[in-house]
């Protein structure tokens, strides 16, 4: 203290305490500030503006990442309409996410906004054992439709990497060929399709893309499926319910599974051939679904539908923010409805007992 030595002590207290308030003055407004920014950063992630998560995915932790909905001057499209829209089918769930129909939406304006942004898509798809006879028509026809003229990288998983075909991509999309073992129970392969998404997640592709959709391979692209599709937890609509309510839902109903939804409860039953959104979010689900699957296994129990019975549960507690109509996961051997004026995404008609270890087949 020798500042103050030469000071008299009737200056040196009130000086003391005066640099003791400031300090204090100074401590509170910094913890201040950072409990603010805490709490800012918590409203942003219920609004689905910023997401954390403990994985370090380095595009989404450079900050509370928000994207400004910018539309180029002088873009000239159809003036939309407040009184004018599909009036046949639901446009927006009670917690106010988009469902996404032919009529919804216009490809002009949301490929104006979006393009520019220079996304990354990572896409999974699972060709294990014969399944992989499905996939050059799911690539050749995912190169003329899905995400056309973004940055693709499709992730395929196979016990075959010698009979993955060579398919000419467009420029900035490519391929990974990720080896996994085969099995004797088709419900296995499906079961540890959540546990290979959350792990190549965590080591690959939370460095890499912006988004991610986890696809099934034996289907087909049929008309667009572009930006429209984008947003936070994408979830699809499963072609065989729509029509239905929930009682009728194929629902996993046995109390002692981790996928058990109670009767009475329920909103749609969403298909397992599409799961999309940020990466950070598609890892938080498929964490948790591998998890429910590990503990239904430890008990000795399956859930009804494997996987796609823990996904309906968790998006029916984690709400998703954008909704795919069944135009985005159709069936070959169903006949188009009124609803669905095109079919954008099918699922190909199959011999299952030819294609699926241990199903019987019909004499």
């Amino acid at each position: 203290m020798r500042f103050f030595t030469n000071i008299r002590p009737s200056i040196t207290l009130p000086l003391l305490g005066i640099l003791l308030l400031g300090v204090l003055v100074l401590t509170y407004c910094y913890s201040s500030f950072s409990e603010m920014k805490n709490k800012d950063v918590r409203i942003l992630e219920v609004l689905g503006l910023c997401q954390q998560d403990p994985v370090n995915f380095r595009r989404e932790n450079w900050s509370c990442r928000t994207r400004d909905m910018l539309s180029p001057q002088g873009l000239l499209y159809k003036q939309p309409s407040v009184l004018k829209g599909r009036t046949n089918v639901l446009t927006v769930t009670p917690w106010l996410a988009p469902i996404v129909w032919e009529g919804t939406f216009n490809p002009l304006i949301v490929d104006s906004i979006y393009k520019p942004m220079h996304l990354s898509i990572a896409t999974t798809v699972f060709a294990v054992g014969k399944y992989v006879r499905f996939l050059r028509d799911f690539l050749e026809t995912a190169e003329k439709h899905f995400m056309v003229d973004f940055k693709v990288h499709y992730y395929i998983f196979t016990d075959r990497r010698e009979d993955v075909p060579a398919v000419v991509l467009a420029p900035g999309r490519n391929v990974t060929i990720i080896p996994v073992p085969g099995s004797n129970r088709w419900q296995e392969i499906s079961s540890r399709r959540m546990e290979m998404i959350q792990t190549t997640i965590e080591n690959q592709i939370g460095k890499e893309a912006d988004y991610i959709f986890c696809l099934d391979v034996d289907t087909k692209f049929h008309g667009r499926w572009g930006a429209e599709t984008l947003s936070r937890l994408v979830a699809t609509i499963h072609p065989g319910y729509y029509e239905q309510t929930h009682e009728h839902y194929p629902y996993e109903r046995r109390l002692a599974s981790r996928a058990y939804i109670p009767a009475g409860e329920g909103d749609y039953y969403y298909g397992g051939a599409t799961i999309a959104g940020y990466v950070g979010d598609v890892h938080k689900l498929a964490k948790y679904c591998r998890e429910q699957l590990e503990a239904d296994a430890a008990n000795s129990i399956e859930a009804t539908w494997q996987e796609e019975s823990h996904l309906n549960r968790y998006l029916l507690y984690n709400k998703p923010t954008k909704i795919l109509s069944p135009e985005y996961l159709w069936q070959d051997f169903k006949a188009k409805t009124n609803e669905v004026q095109i079919i954008r995404f099918s699922q190909v008609n199959k011999n299952y007992a030819e294609v699926r270890p241990n199903v019987k087949k019909r004499k």
